[in-house]
């Protein structure tokens, strides 16, 4: 059985003192939770958020990006031994957002799923398609390309440490929601993309989750999905309602 994974995408929110805030709102509801929990906050906010968290088990810290270099002349640009140093375990990777404002390709997006890896993170890749792509019928066409790409070179034993977001981008911070069953039916089309890609067994390992709009009022019936194994959470992650989100996972 897959374990059920929550992260919270902070986006550009909340200063050092505020993160900390929030989080001591958050932590102790997440720490019961029957998922794994994960806070993906800003830059300057996660040492922080790392010292807020210490000594708490079921919560991880991850990044919102990161280099394919360890160090160099790159600047504003933070690396994975950064990272790893201050106790960040996960990375968000291919966000909607970098690949549309940033320019980021998918093959710079696996470029950095590689370091990643070979540097102990947990790269959380998101994938997802436009409102112009879904009405266009195109979605697992697209979907399909981003994930061959993104996977490209990383062997079985590494494929398995990733955690894929599907994100329609035509959801995410519009109020607008997939189904559950439209949802899940993207997300089982993923699961056998990888199963294209390497086998049945590394399909069924992968955890898989929805980022369009996941809030507190939609979460169970989404994450009742058989392919949906958690979520990754913009707005509600800044609140009291991502307790509720990470609480409503049950054994």
């Amino acid at each position: 059985m897959r374990k059920k994974i929550v992260a919270g995408n902070w986006k550009m929110n909340k200063t050092p003192a505020e993160a900390v805030e929030l989080v001591n709102m958050l932590k102790d509801g997440c720490e019961a939770a029957k998922c794994d929990v994960v806070f993906c906050v800003p830059f300057i906010d996660l040492v922080p958020v790392c010292e807020a968290l210490k000594g708490y088990k079921n919560i991880a810290v991850g990044a919102q990006n990161m280099h394919f270099e360890d160090n160099g002349a790159y600047t504003g640009e933070i690396s994975a031994p950064m990272l790893k140093e201050i106790g960040v375990k996960y990375v968000i990777l291919g966000h909607s957002e970098r690949r549309e404002y940033f320019g980021e390709t998918d093959k710079l997006i696996n470029k950095k799923m590689k370091h990643a890896l070979r540097r102990g993170l947990i790269p959380i890749v998101c994938v997802g398609e436009s409102l112009e792509m879904k009405e266009e019928g195109i979605t697992h066409d697209h979907i399909s390309i981003q994930i061959k790409r993104a996977f490209k070179g990383i062997d079985i034993d590494d494929a398995k440490k990733v955690i894929i977001a599907y994100e329609p981008i035509w959801a995410i911070g519009t109020g607008r929601t997939a189904s559950a069953y439209q949802a899940e039916e993207v997300c089982a089309g993923i699961r056998a993309i990888i199963s294209d890609i390497y086998d049945d067994e590394t399909a069924e390992e992968i955890r898989i989750q929805y980022g369009g709009s996941m809030n507190a009022e939609n979460c169970t019936e989404l994450m009742a999905m058989p392919d949906i194994d958690g979520g990754l959470i913009g707005g509600a992650s800044l609140k009291a309602d991502f307790n509720l989100i990470t609480g409503s996972v049950k054994e």
